[in-house]
């Protein structure tokens, strides 16, 4: 039978086949349960993965391409060592180009440490000069030569060491998502072969009288398999629909909230969690099979 003709044998039933498992009771209510709530930490753990991969994305794009020169001289050498300074960088090839920052900005960026009425002026504070590179780069060691030659008191900050940790954490916590996203499934296919276990259990009498009839164990395992995966089925669609319209819910993406504000999906990022049920549904009926055959070849 082709794979067409068993999905719709599985959707269509067997109404005969179907009163073998009993259509409400613990078993039913477990199986419903167990896959809403599933599917609904599924859709957190799939926002969380993709969430982290757009920050790890970001961080990497923002803090690759750019670069910060501090210059820390005595007073009356500031100026001369960042003309200085600027004229390296101008001549340095794979770099776009670079600015000295004036005062207001970087009070601005000492602000959120210091308070507004940080003495700027007062304060033997370095001069920062932003740098930002082309597409191809530049090579930070021949720099960092050049500047220790020509500008003595210039401390080159390629953001590597920021970077880096950066993106691996955000990495770990995609690959986190994901590991929860397998562990969820694994939780669902325990359940879901457990609720099985018990169904068949409960109607060992009336699986005995359909083997005195002829029926075989086929015929009587695709009754739970069908019964179970539309159960699943049905419990992860109303899972991920809740589970959707809480992440819609959530306040929209702002850089001041940083990676709090953005966990959910974007644009096309909406249609993934319509797999969950799928999967879910594909999920219960591989539990399920191996459950009612296990435990019916133990019975014969």
């Amino acid at each position: 039978m082709s794979v067409a003709g068993r999905v719709g044998d599985l959707v269509k039933g067997d109404p005969h086949a179907d009163r073998v498992v009993p259509p409400t009771g613990f078993t039913a209510r477990l199986t419903v349960f167990t896959s809403a709530a599933m599917a609904f930490l599924a859709v957190f753990a799939l926002a969380l993965s993709m969430a982290t991969g757009r920050l790890a994305d970001r961080w990497a794009e923002e803090l690759a391409r750019s670069s910060t020169l501090r210059i820390s001289a005595p007073e009356g050498q500031v100026a001369a060592q960042t003309a200085a300074a600027l004229r390296v960088l101008e001549t340095t090839p794979g770099i776009a180009s670079a600015r000295a920052l004036p005062v207001e900005e970087t009070r601005a960026l000492l602000e959120p440490w210091f308070g507004p009425d940080l003495p700027v002026e007062a304060l033997p504070i370095p001069q920062l000069i932003e740098v930002v590179e082309t597409g191809e780069g530049y090579d930070a060691t021949g720099l960092r030569a050049r500047l220790q030659a020509e500008v003595p008191g210039a401390v080159l900050d390629d953001h590597t060491r920021w970077r880096d940790p950066l993106v691996d954490a955000a990495s770990r916590l995609r690959t986190l998502g994901l590991t929860a996203l397998l562990l969820i499934a694994g939780a669902t296919a325990a359940m879901i072969t457990l609720a099985a276990q018990a169904a068949l259990a409960a109607n060992d009498q009336v699986i005995r009288v359909l083997r005195l009839v002829g029926a075989k164990d086929s015929y009587i395992a695709r009754a739970f398999v069908r019964r179970f995966t539309m159960r699943a089925l049905a419990g992860a669609a109303a899972g991920t629909v809740l589970g959707m319209a809480a992440i819609w819910l959530l306040p929209d993406a702002d850089p001041a909230g940083g990676f709090l504000t953005g966990l959910g999906f974007r644009g096309a990022g909406w249609l993934w969690p319509l797999l969950i049920p799928l999967l879910a549904a594909l999920v219960a009926f591989a539990a399920t099979r191996f459950a009612a055959l296990r435990s019916l070849g133990e019975r014969s």
